[in-house]
């Protein structure tokens, strides 16, 4: 697989207002789909300093002459970096108001479908799978596809929870 040659990572397309549900209105949106976010690239010197945060200097992230030679055609970016991003991307498409604190639960499942190939942008679209209360507010089920831009398959799909609380 070739590198998408593709525009830095500070150029990102300008994001509209993202989506905002006021906590006590989450149970609601229970089965709405928010998104896309706008695309994000993935520069090599972005791969690079995951891999030095990380230990994790594996030569199919960081060694351009190596990863060529792979199956890959080119360096592909960590699995985890691709997966740390869900944050920030999903913050593009979606706000809970009226918080006092967010709380990144866990994940119920996690698959890497495709190798994202560093240079390519991604997105993500989130579904908002399940709203529970608990003790101050509640737990939400989100199934996050994130999509390699020109690729069928996600580089990631994860289904994450994570609990609101006012």
């Amino acid at each position: 697989m070739t590198p998408v040659p593709t525009p830095p990572t500070t150029e990102t397309e300008t994001a509209p207002a993202p989506t905002r549900v006021a906590l006590a209105d989450l149970p609601q949106h229970a089965g709405t789909v928010f998104g896309p976010s706008p695309w994000r690239g993935i520069s090599q010197e972005e791969v690079n300093d995951f891999a030095d945060l990380t230990a994790d200097h594996n030569p199919i992230h960081v060694d351009p002459d190596a990863a060529a030679r792979s199956p890959f055609g080119g360096t592909i970016v960590h699995g985890y970096f691709t997966l740390s991003l869900l944050v920030p991307l999903m913050a593009e498409i979606f706000e809970v108001t009226g918080v006092a604190t967010g709380i990144n639960y866990g994940l119920d499942r996690l698959r890497f479908p495709a190798p994202v190939p560093v240079g390519a942008r991604v997105r993500v679209l989130s579904t908002l799978r399940e709203v529970t209360e608990v003790p101050g507010g509640y737990q939400t089920v989100f199934e996050n596809v994130v999509e390699v831009e020109g690729q069928a398959k996600p580089g990631v799909v994860a289904v994450m929870v994570l609990r609101f609380l006012g």
